[in-house]
């Protein structure tokens, strides 16, 4: 189980780059033709900075320090270069900065649409792991880390790396431009400048794994935060009731303090680079201004190409802080892209075995054979449970809350796997039929039936979705919901809301029992199917399960005493035993059994009301 447990998944392999790039590259391959495209726009982009300061040259050494009077032959006419240079440079930098902009646009758009295809990509076949998983996952992970780790890890994975490798490569030719440009002017002062350069930007490799720890811990807390949003909105009248706002308004003020201890952690060991990348810059700048000098005055160099020096070496600043921020954000979508697939590396504990055969119906009966389970290491839940029930008998199945019931039923479809023994379908080990086939054999009705958003007929013909329309208002008619659905402007088209929350009880159970009639499954699991409703609504709600339940295998975990007796045998679940197994007379006759205790304290005065 534990490696089902989202908080216990830190992202080990967020330094291992090259196994992360390889593991997106299928995602990235469809849309590589843009991303490429993309990458190499960064490059000219990158080089624009350099332009511009190798542009100072000429300008200051032709235009403002030039010579009016010199002239150049161009195809046998003169030209002033003063002259020439003073008028081209206006237009070029209007034309500079319009092919600045396009560039700029076409990268951010492509930017955009390969991310979003990426991360499309990963959500896609994320939601398949997570719709494959078992019962077992959601039981011991949260909605609001589930929702983190396949939602917005994906996003920052995938959209954040061409991003962050188009602003890698920009900045790299960048660097790459404005050195040569330094080299152009003088390689002396280059020297220096690089130095320095390199010296400020070495503190960004000693914060890797800070970014690894808290970028981890932020996703934690962000999880625990949606928990918190969907817990208020589904709870939300259990709020209300016990006034419970204020344990959730403190609840969240300090999942919000630690995200904000969290972020000011890393500031606290990111922040201090910026300022002393500048202090060792301006050194840097100092030393180049002082030898600069003395260059220009022994003429050694000109003004315009210690301008140019300089204006490429503050230009330098600039991708070289990028850098740093570029690497700290690239190292954070590395963590996500690690955490990301380590989701697909799940894999179910229970799926088909390779040599898997076809269920197709029953035929002789269900049996419990020396069945042992337990959901946590060596908790058993049930102890040597043998049980074997007939094609087409129902049986009941009671006794203490937390003695194993449910769990009996949820081995049937393979919720669960047994730690030990079998669970047999005419003899043949529940495990060697496809998972899907074997679940295409068994209805269910819950206690809670979970109607998704959509239609009425759309959640009653998930049951059989080839269904025709005479065999959905013939389920509708068994389920007794026809009258409810007259009284509907829309009728079976009436939209009914996420969880189904704008129907009753009692409503919800009859599209639920419609659903299970609607698959005409052998095998029918009712897991206290009527123990949330009211008397009335039990009624109907009875008829319909007693249509349900015509000649098929039934198991029947219940509180109310008229489906308990109606069952053909019952069987007695107690501390994960199987203690009693009879009809209720025979089991009435057991002198201090547990059903007769069960039956005296619980089923006798609904017996009695029933009566009256």
């Amino acid at each position: 189980m534990s490696d089902y447990v989202l908080k216990n998944t830190v992202s080990k392999d967020a330094f291992k780059y090259g196994y992360l790039l390889k593991k997106i590259f299928p995602y990235i391959k469809p849309v590589l033709g843009r991303a490429f495209i993309n990458l190499l726009i960064a490059i000219p982009l990158g080089l624009l900075d350099g332009v511009v300061a190798l542009s100072l040259k000429p300008y200051l050494d032709l235009v403002i320090n030039g010579d009016p009077e010199k002239i150049y032959m161009l195809w046998g006419h003169p030209i002033h270069i003063q002259a020439a240079f003073a008028a081209i440079i206006p237009f070029g930098i209007i034309a500079f900065a319009l092919f600045q902009g396009v560039l700029k646009y076409i990268s951010n758009y492509l930017t955009d649409w390969t991310g979003w295809k990426v991360s499309n990509a990963l959500k896609v076949d994320l939601f398949k792991k997570l719709t494959h998983l078992d019962p077992q996952f959601y039981d011991v992970n949260s909605s609001g880390l589930v929702l983190t780790r396949f939602l917005s890890d994906p996003d920052t994975a995938s959209r954040s790396i061409i991003e962050s490798l188009k602003s890698f490569i920009a900045t790299f030719f960048g660097l790459v431009g404005l050195v040569g440009v330094l080299l152009y002017n003088s390689w002396r002062l280059a020297l220096i400048g690089c130095t320095i350069m390199a010296i400020a930007v070495t503190p960004v490799i000693f914060i890797r794994k800070k970014i690894k720890s808290v970028s981890n811990a932020s996703m934690v807390v962000g999880g625990n935060m949606t928990t918190n949003f969907n817990e208020t909105f589904s709870g939300n009248k259990i709020m209300a009731a016990y006034n419970l706002q204020e344990d959730q308004n403190r609840k969240f003020e300090n999942q919000i303090h630690q995200q904000f201890d969290l972020a000011m952690s890393l500031t606290k060991r990111v922040g201090w680079m910026s300022p002393i990348m500048y202090f060792v810059c301006s050194i840097g700048i100092a030393i180049v201004m002082a030898y600069g000098n003395h260059l220009i005055l022994t003429g050694q160099m000109t003004a315009g190409s210690f301008a140019s020096f300089v204006t490429s070496l503050l230009l330098l600043y600039k991708p070289t802080k990028t850098l740093g921020n570029t690497l700290t954000s690239l190292q954070g979508t590395f963590v996500a892209m690690g955490r990301v697939f380590e989701l697909f590396d799940l894999q179910p504990h229970i799926q088909s075995a390779p040599d898997a055969i076809k269920a197709h119906g029953l035929e002789q009966s269900i049996e419990f054979k020396n069945v042992y389970f337990e959901y946590e290491k060596d908790v058993p839940v049930l102890k040597n449970f043998n049980l074997t029930v007939k094609k087409n008998e129902t049986l009941a199945l009671v006794g203490n809350s937390g003695g194993g019931k449910s769990t009996v039923v949820s081995l049937i479809p393979r919720f669960y796997d047994v730690t030990s023994g079998s669970v047999r379908l005419d003899g043949i080990d529940i495990r060697r039929f496809e998972l899907d086939s074997l679940r295409d054999q068994i209805s269910f009705v819950f206690q809670d039936n979970f109607l998704f958003s959509g239609t009425i007929r759309d959640n009653i013909m998930m049951g059989n979705e080839h269904a025709t329309e005479e065999e959905v208002e013939r389920v509708v008619k068994m389920s007794h919901l026809d009258e409810f659905i007259a009284t509907l402007e829309k009728g079976l088209d009436t939209y009914v809301g996420e969880r189904g929350t704008t129907l009753s009880g009692g409503q919800r159970q009859r599209v639920a029992i419609a659903r299970a009639m609607l698959k005409d499954a052998p095998i029918v699991i009712l897991d206290e199917a009527t123990s949330a409703l009211d008397n009335k609504s039990e009624a109907i709600v009875q008829k319909a399960l007693d249509n349900l339940i015509q000649n098929k295998t039934v198991f029947v975990i219940a509180h109310r005493l008229s489906t308990i007796k109606n069952a053909d045998r019952i069987a007695v679940v107690n501390e994960g035993e199987l203690a009693e197994l009879g009809t209720h007379d025979e089991l009435m006759q057991v002198q201090d059994g547990i059903y007769k205790k069960l039956y005296e304290m619980q089923f006798k005065s609904q017996e009695e009301a029933q009566e009256v």
